[in-house]
C-alpha cells in the first residue's frame, strides 16, 4: 500500500469504516463493556495501519464509548450500574422538558418528521434487529427535540440517548424474552399525538412515564440477571 494512499485512507473512509463497525458493535454488546481493543489486532482486522484505528477510538472516546485507562490500554466503556439512578434522573428532566417545548413550539414540519420516525421505530421493531431499534428510538427523540428549538437542551438530550443505548438495548432483549411489557411502540405514538394537538401537560406526563417503564424494565432485567437460581451442592467442613 503506497503511503499516499495510506494518507488518504487515514483522512477518510479508512477511519471512518472503523469507527462505524466499532460503534455498532459496542451499541448492540457484540464488544461486551469492559472488552480491551488493541490497536494492533483492530488495524490487522480491519487491514490498515494502526493511524485510521487511532482515529476511531479516539472519536469513540469523545462518545464516551471507549476509554483509555491509565497504561494507555483502551476498553469498551463499563456500563456504570452504579450511576444508573442520576442518569435516569438527568433523562427524564431532559425528556420532559424537551417534549413539553415540542408541544409548546412545533411546526407542521416538525410533525411531519415526527411522524416518519414513529413510523421507522414501529418498522425497526418488527425487524428484531436492537441496534436498529435502539438507533430509530434516538431519532424518533431527537425529532421531538428539534421541534422544541432549543439546541443547548437537544445537545444534552441526544449525549444522554447515546449514553442509554446499551442500556435500552438490553432493555428491548428483556422484554422480548420475558413478555413483560411492550417495546414502546404505543408510547411513541402517544406523545405525537401530545406535540401535534399542543398539549403540553400531556406531553409532559407521557415524556415522565416513558422513562419511568424504559427504568422499571432495566430494573427487571437486572433483578433477573443477579437473582438467577444456581444448583449449589452442600458446603463441606474444612479439614
Amino acid at each position: 500500500m503506497s503511503e499516499e494512499t495510506e494518507t488518504k485512507r487515514v483522512r477518510g473512509t479508512g477511519s471512518r469504516s472503523v469507527y462505524e463497525s466499532l460503534r455498532n458493535e459496542i451499541l448492540s454488546l457484540a464488544l461486551p463493556p469492559g472488552q480491551l481493543l488493541d490497536e494492533t489486532t483492530l488495524a490487522e482486522r480491519f487491514n490498515m495501519s494502526r493511524a485510521p484505528v487511532r482515529e476511531a477510538l479516539i472519536r469513540l472516546g469523545s462518545d464516551e464509548l471507549v476509554v483509555t485507562l491509565s497504561n494507555r490500554s483502551t476498553i469498551v466503556a463499563p456500563i456504570e450500574v452504579a450511576t444508573f439512578p442520576k442518569y435516569v434522573e438527568a433523562l427524564d428532566i431532559a425528556q420532559r422538558m424537551n417534549t413539553r417545548l415540542a408541544a409548546a413550539l412545533r411546526t407542521d414540519a416538525d410533525l411531519k418528521v415526527i411522524a416518519k420516525r414513529d413510523k421507522a421505530f414501529a418498522a425497526a421493531v418488527k425487524t428484531g434487529n436492537h441496534l436498529a431499534m435502539s438507533e430509530a428510538n434516538k431519532e424518533f427523540h431527537m425529532a421531538i427535540a428539534y421541534a422544541g428549538k432549543n439546541q443547548y437542551l437537544a445537545s444534552f438530550y441526544e449525549k444522554l440517548l447515546s449514553q442509554g443505548q446499551r442500556m435500552l438495548h438490553l432493555h428491548f432483549e428483556y422484554l422480548e424474552r420475558t413478555h413483560e411489557g411492550y417495546l414502546l411502540t404505543d408510547e411513541h405514538t402517544k406523545m405525537f399525538e401530545a406535540v401535534r394537538d399542543r398539549n403540553i401537560d400531556l406531553a409532559d406526563e407521557l415524556a415522565h412515564a416513558h422513562t419511568r417503564q424504559f427504568q422499571d424494565n432495566f430494573i427487571n432485567f437486572m433483578r433477573e440477571n443477579y437473582t438467577t437460581d444456581v444448583a449449589l451442592g452442600p458446603l463441606k467442613a474444612a479439614e
